[in-house]
């Protein structure tokens, strides 16, 4: 008799991560992150409008409610798009079997977008996946309804999701050069989208030396409180300390902290050249940045693509859910433990009580904020149609699409990134 299991090697077991576009900004946002190549997840995106759909190059699209929009889109009314997602449940509950975590991105303030996210989110919450909204707001400009709608919508989203991140494209015009291109700008948030789904599906797929996993991600994901998540990357000769810097820092937010952060994962990626010594200093200035009583849970992936780079990623989650939203006077600095290192992550031999506070943003509209429960994406506003006549997509199956614009050459270096979210748990 043998007491060992055997290892399925040709069909291994791994978390499945799907990242699902609804409305006509979601399945933008979602074709952006499929020009951007990222492998190892699942694209599906879900319209009224036939269109939009047959110019995706996503694997499954969803054509929803063609009763009731008949192949349009649903006219900017949230509530065409709720009975149109609504209609299709069925269809959408079988794309969406198995999956452990499910994106979804939508334009926030239109008719399918705003109203189809969260019956989507909905599903995939009732089929017991992690659920993660990214979403952005309409610009001032579009008006009071639009923006009525979009506030409607995202407190409706985030009673089915575990984190949910608000991206107010206002913020883009405070936090671009005035001479980037209105693509590129628009192309922007789509960073967020497409830096947190690598960054899952890094520590999901990639095996490491020391190895985490989705379990890990979800553990830490689901604790109460607030949480922050964040990706970065660099080379030269500080780069583990530069990537860390990066991946609790982005421009996008300010005067955001991790500090008082309990609970931490932090998966750091580097080929062979990455020494042991630049992994304590990376790790530091994460131990460092959150505090003395962070439980730190540490993988180390050995990739040898990455050459003269290393990437962090970090998720940190279990704040203090009272902390006062004012500012304290500054304390006495204290003499701070020194953290001893393993394998096993970074904690503090005899941990003291954080006392620390900081101010919490009234503003809501920061970008990248997630709320958790129990706990790249600018969406072009999806465009104001009325339905007038019927399309499908078998009607539509000849049709010949403008060639896709060139890609728009991202203002960033894509290696010397990094995305940062904020989440903010129930």
């Amino acid at each position: 008799m043998s007491f060992f299991a055997t290892l399925d090697r040709e069909n291994p077991m791994s978390a499945q991560l799907k990242v699902v576009g609804v409305g006509g900004g979601g399945c933008n946002a979602v074709e952006s992150m499929i020009n951007r190549g990222l492998s190892g997840v699942e694209y599906i995106v879900v319209n009224t409008d036939a269109q939009v759909l047959i110019k995706n190059t996503a694997t499954h699209k969803i054509q929803v409610g063609t009763s009731v929009t008949r192949g349009l889109g649903a006219g900017a009314d949230p509530n065409v798009g709720k009975k149109a997602v609504e209609e299709d449940r069925e269809k959408l509950t079988k794309i969406l079997e198995g999956s452990d975590m499910v994106f979804i991105t939508a334009g926030m303030g239109g008719g399918t977008g705003t109203g189809g996210a969260p019956i989507v989110a909905s599903i995939a919450k009732s089929l017991g996946a992690l659920v993660v909204g990214i979403v952005t707001k309409p610009f001032r400009w579009e008006g009071k309804k639009r923006m009525m709608n979009a506030e409607q919508g995202i407190q409706e989203l985030r009673q089915y999701v575990d984190s949910l991140i608000v991206i107010p494209n206002e913020r883009l015009l405070n936090i671009l050069d005035p001479s980037i291109s209105a693509n590129q700008a628009f192309d922007k948030p789509n960073e967020v989208l497409y830096e947190a789904t690598r960054g899952i599906a890094d520590i999901i797929t990639i095996g490491g030396i020391i190895n985490v996993d989705f379990a890990d991600v979800r553990s830490v994901m689901s604790q109460s409180g607030e949480a922050l998540m964040g990706c970065g990357i660099a080379s030269g000769e500080n780069r583990a300390i530069e990537a860390a810097q990066k991946a609790i820092s982005s421009p996008l937010l300010e005067g955001v902290s991790i500090k008082g952060a309990k609970n931490i994962l932090l998966n750091v990626t580097g080929s062979s050249s990455l020494t042991m010594r630049e992994i304590d200093e990376g790790n530091k200035v994460i131990y460092d940045a959150a505090g003395e009583e962070a439980n730190v849970i540490f993988g180390w992936v050995n990739k040898e693509e990455m050459n003269e780079y290393v990437s962090y990623t970090v998720i940190a989650t279990g704040f203090d859910s009272n902390r006062k939203q004012k500012e304290v006077a500054p304390q006495a600095a204290k003499p701070q433990p020194t953290p001893s290192f393993s394998f096993g992550g970074y904690s503090p031999k005899e941990p003291e009580q954080n006392d620390f506070r900081f101010t919490k943003q009234e503003d809501l509209d920061i970008p990248t904020i997630f709320r958790v429960k129990g706990s790249k994406s600018v969406a072009l506003p999806e465009e104001d149609q009325v339905p007038q006549s019927g399309f499908t997509i078998d009607k539509i199956a000849n049709y010949q699409p403008e060639d896709k614009r060139k890609q728009v050459e991202d203002d960033r270096d894509d290696d010397e990134s990094s995305s940062f979210l904020r989440m903010m748990m129930d």
